[in-house]
């Protein structure tokens, strides 16, 4: 995510449950996919489970970039 929304995302964590739950799973995620991609090699099930992580989070992160520009625009 650009620093302009990781800024945006701090300021409103505190007073939108929703985006709050969805940053905090992007973390967890991010923090998985580390873990995976540290390895030097990934047995079959591992790079399913990462390819099962990479689709979370993507989706993830599209609902935080909706729910910010729904912020973005309820403040224009």
């Amino acid at each position: 995510m650009e620093k302009q929304d990781e800024e945006l995302i701090q300021s409103l964590v505190d007073s939108d449950p929703e985006l709050k739950r969805y940053y905090e799973e992007h973390l967890d995620l991010e923090r998985q996919l580390d873990g995976l991609q540290h390895k030097s090699f990934l047995t079959p099930d591992e790079d399913l489970e990462k390819k099962r992580i990479q689709k979370i989070k993507l989706a993830g992160k599209d609902r935080i970039m909706q729910i910010l520009a729904r912020h973005r625009a309820d403040g224009a």
